[in-house]
Order: structure tokens, then sequence, then C-alpha cells
């Protein structure tokens, strides 16, 4: 049977796999990749910007910009936080279902330095770690990252994610903080929840 200490013992073996060091969490989660030059946002950047709406990274800017979405949309979307239970999340993520769509989710946002071939792992970790508490938003995924992500838009990667939404047109279905808004409603919607016990009917008393 899944138990949570058993979704808790995977999120483990997902970090110790990536090797990550005690403090949980990268201080550059996106690094945006274009040609042959890396702009950087910090973690500190994007708290700034989840707490009081103030955008003070020219890059971060520039990813609003190019979201399709409105500076308060955005930090409206990322900070929302969604209902989750822990082995739900888990056994979604597990599956081969949940395999398939996290390498899709991470079409050209990916680890730094290892890229794709730890992308499922690392993406894993940070959803299950930010579910422990029973919710999940953007922003607590972001800080759970275990590792620098970049968007990549260069190479086999065209900077394009998919996002968690049908009937949008580009960019909002293709920028990644649109992806970033959707990200956590289609971890909820899919997680796979325990079953309810079934209760036997009361036995039917004779009359004599």
């Amino acid at each position: 049977m899944f138990t949570r200490f058993a979704a808790g013992a995977l999120a483990a073996a997902s970090i110790s796999t990536l090797a990550v060091a005690a403090e949980a969490g990268t201080k550059r989660p996106v690094r945006w990749v274009s040609g042959g030059a890396v702009w950087t946002t910090k973690a500190s950047a994007f708290a700034k910007f989840f707490n009081d709406g103030e955008i003070t990274d020219r890059a971060l800017q520039a990813g609003i910009n190019n979201s399709g979405w409105t500076a308060d949309e955005i930090q409206e979307g990322m900070t929302k936080s969604y209902d989750v239970d822990l082995v739900g999340v888990s056994r979604f993520l597990y599956s081969a279902d949940g395999v398939k769509f996290l390498d899709d989710q991470t079409r050209s946002y990916f680890p730094y330095w290892q890229k794709k071939k730890t992308a499922v792992v690392a993406l894993r970790s940070a959803i299950i770690l930010d579910a422990a508490d029973g919710e999940i938003s953007s922003a607590g995924i972001m800080r759970q990252l275990p590792v620098d992500f970049r968007l990549n838009d260069n190479g086999v990667s065209d900077g394009s994610q998919n996002v968690c939404k049908d009937g949008l047109d580009e960019p909002q279905s293709t920028s990644l903080l649109s992806w970033y808004v959707f990200l956590p409603a289609c971890v909820q919607a899919n997680q796979i929840l325990p079953a309810e016990p079934v209760r036997s009917a009361a036995p039917v008393r004779g009359l004599w």
C-alpha cells in the first residue's frame, strides 16, 4: 500500500539522486538562455515580485512582457494555492503517465547543468516537497527547485513550454511564466487520490 511514509521516502530519493545540498532550493530558479547569452533571475527577485509586485530584474520584466499576461495576473496566478493530497500527487508523478507529464512539462525548462537528463527527477522533487503541507503553488514549486533551471531557446529547445491549459493562444500557450501559473492546477487535477473505503451494508435483522 502506498503510504504517506512511502511518498516522503520517494521525494527524499529524488533529491538525493541530484546530490542536493542541505539547504533546499536554488537561488537561481530561472536562467534565460538565448543564443550565447544568459540572463539570470534570482530567487530573491521573484520573492520580491510575489510579495509586493515590485519588479527589480530586467530579465523578469522581459519574461512578464513575453508571457501574454499582465504583471498583476502573473503575480496572482503564481501565488495562488491549491489543496492537494501528498500521496495522490506522489502516486501520479511516479506513475508512467506522471513521468510522461514531467517530461512534456520540461520541454525547454530544465536543470542548467545536466539539462533533460535530470529534468523529470528535479521537477518531481520540487512539486512533492511543496505538496508536503497539503498545498501547492507556482511560487512554492519554484522555491523547492533543487538546482538551477534554464529556459533554453537554442539548440534542440525552442523556449516553448507546454502550458496545462487548453484554448490559449501564443504567447500564453507557450511562455514560461504562463506555464508556471497553470502547473499547480494541472498537478491537482491529475493527482491519484486513495480510494474511499467501501462501507458494507448493515445486516438485515430478521423479524424473529
